[in-house]
């Protein structure tokens, strides 16, 4: 007999709810009653062929304000409403589950509606009797209460707008014109969108930006319908992310911030670069995986082949803990480590020799200022499980965040741009990794403009790349390699990178091209890939746009 079920609590003091069996459908939801403040999902029995319960609360609109996955290592999610800053009245729990033949739960099979006071206690004030799913529900005229609550909760939306801002007082940027920062602004989220795709020309198909919505969808929503949503074949639009390569030929994507604010359901996938496929990799892993998040790190050390995430932000919560992806066990830990490092995000991080090498990024501290930038450089240890402070000596970088980091020929690490509120940088410094020293460094050459939020990558033992970035009024879309040989700037120009766009991943890998005529089977080459990133009109890329790196060197 298959004993496996689904069941949620609703509030510390109600008993678990069953929620799916194994002989039931496969979609539910349930409406969370209003004065729930904390909401816990589980799993009871063996998975057998099962994949994973994709669970989501939704607003009265049926928009997503959080997500979450069960798995057969994965078996307990929970949410409480302070972390959650749109959780305000009208939420409904949806789950579907997906069995082994790796189709999500069919759209057209019946949604099961199930009302709490199912399971709870006899004395429990009464709620809605089950419905079908096509029936409908009378709206209660809104109050002044109410209209205060979509009030404060719009304003939450804008919490985590500006890594280096505040909702109380719009900053403004010095560099190279004023103009308040709007890339994360969930004030110019969806309903504000500016621009619409056709400005970018034939860029239309790689918008991760939420559609106009149809009659139909109109439609559904108005009789409480469940919009189908068919199986991702690769990730949604999305900005903070980051894609860590771990080989010549794989990669993977870990977390961001899409459309309308939303962190992304589909946090994790794994990036083939023999053909430019994505697979989704959140199920792939045993373990506590990271929660949602976006400014965080991750850096791949190849002697131990894992996968170090750290820090990161999500709303006006916080993070300093570091994750560890097994790449050959797929199993996730977390670190309990010693010492201390603040939370921070949009920092960068760099491993040398088994550490990571964590620069700058920006933390919560108390008002007048609501958060500030780091100046500070912090180093973990994965063998001691410890963080500590090095002794550096020379210029230290001013504050900072939002800027790139690249180690060259395994001695230096190269800073460039970064962001602390209202000054945009386009300085260069250089630590030198065997003498803890850090330097100014004078570059010549057109000098690409005071930037954050740009993406850089080593293209060869003495030359990397920047592109792109925000500048305080628009995201960019220009394309310098810096030689460290001569300390030179050459700006570069190629179709490929043409897109303005801020918040995207940049990473080096080896692709194959077709066979042509005088060539023996396919060829490997190099190849820079660019993926995601947003425009700070409200648009989110999905793309992956490629350039064999002998042309870009070939463009100096």
């Amino acid at each position: 007999m298959d004993d496996f079920g689904i069941y949620a609590i609703f509030g510390v003091n109600s008993p678990p709810q069953r929620l799916l069996s194994a002989e039931g459908g496969r979609r539910v939801s349930v409406a969370v009653p209003q004065k729930v403040r904390q909401v816990v999902l589980f799993s009871v029995g063996p998975w057998g062929e099962r994949i994973c319960a994709n669970a989501e609360l939704n607003d009265a609109d049926r928009m997503p304000i959080t997500i979450g996955k069960l798995t057969p290592y994965n078996k307990c999610l929970s949410w409480e409403q302070w972390e959650e800053e749109t959780w305000t009245k009208s939420v409904t729990l949806s789950v579907s589950l997906e069995e082994g033949n790796l189709v999500k739960a069919d759209c057209s099979e019946p949604e099961l509606i199930l009302a709490v006071n199912e399971y709870t206690p006899k004395d429990a004030a009464p709620l809605l009797a089950a419905r079908e799913l096509n029936s409908k529900r009378k709206r209660e005229p809104m109050s002044e209460e109410d209209g205060e609550e979509n009030l404060t909760t719009k304003k939450c939306e804008e919490e985590n707008v500006c890594p280096n801002g505040s909702v109380r007082e719009a900053r403004t940027a010095r560099c190279p014109t004023k103009g308040r920062q709007k890339l994360l602004s969930g004030g110019g989220g969806a309903s504000k969108m500016k621009r619409t795709v056709n400005e970018t020309g034939g860029s239309q198909k790689m918008m991760g930006r939420t559609p106009p919505q149809s009659a139909a969808r109109a439609k559904r929503r108005q009789s409480g319908t469940p919009t189908p949503t068919a199986p991702l074949v690769s990730p949604s639009g999305r900005w903070g992310q980051t894609l860590c390569p771990i080989d010549a030929q794989t990669a993977i994507l870990i977390g961001g911030q899409g459309s309308r604010m939303h962190f992304c359901k589909d946090p994790m996938w794994k990036l083939c670069a023999e053909d430019l496929s994505w697979v989704t990799a959140e199920t792939l892993a045993e373990g506590p995986t990271p929660e949602a998040r976006i400014g965080h790190t991750a850096v791949y050390d190849p002697d131990s082949r894992r996968i170090y995430v750290f820090g990161g932000s999500k709303n006006n919560k916080w993070f300093n803990d570091v994750h560890i992806l097994d790449t050959q066990s797929w199993k996730w830990t977390m670190v309990e480590a010693q010492g201390k490092v603040p939370p921070l995000s949009y920092h960068s991080c760099s491993m040398f020799r088994g550490e990571l090498f964590v620069l700058g990024g920006v933390f919560p501290r108390p008002n007048p200022e609501p958060d500030g930038c780091s100046d500070s450089l912090y180093i973990f240890d994965p063998h001691l499980s410890i963080w500590y402070q090095p002794i550096v000596t020379g210029k230290v970088p001013s504050p900072r965040s939002g800027h790139s980091a690249c180690v060259m020929q395994e001695r230096k690490i190269y800073v460039f741009g970064g962001w602390d509120t209202p000054v945009c940088y386009n300085d260069m410094c250089m630590l030198d990794l065997g003498l803890m020293e850090f330097s100014e460094v004078k570059t010549t050459g057109k000098t690409p403009s005071p930037r954050s939020w740009h993406s850089s990558v080593v293209l060869s033992n003495t030359k990397f790349l920047i592109h792109g970035g925000y500048n305080g009024n628009n995201a960019l879309s220009d394309t310098f390699i810096f030689d460290t040989d001569n300390n030179s700037w050459t700006e570069v120009m190629l179709p490929q990178l043409s897109l303005p766009r801020a918040g995207h991943s940049i990473i080096t890998m080896e692709t194959h091209v077709p066979w042509q005529e005088n060539r023996d089977g396919d060829a490997v080459v190099k190849t820079l890939l660019v993926f995601g990133g947003g425009d700070n009109e409200g648009n989110f890329y999905s793309d992956l746009q490629s350039v064999a790196v002998e042309e870009l060197l070939a463009a100096i």
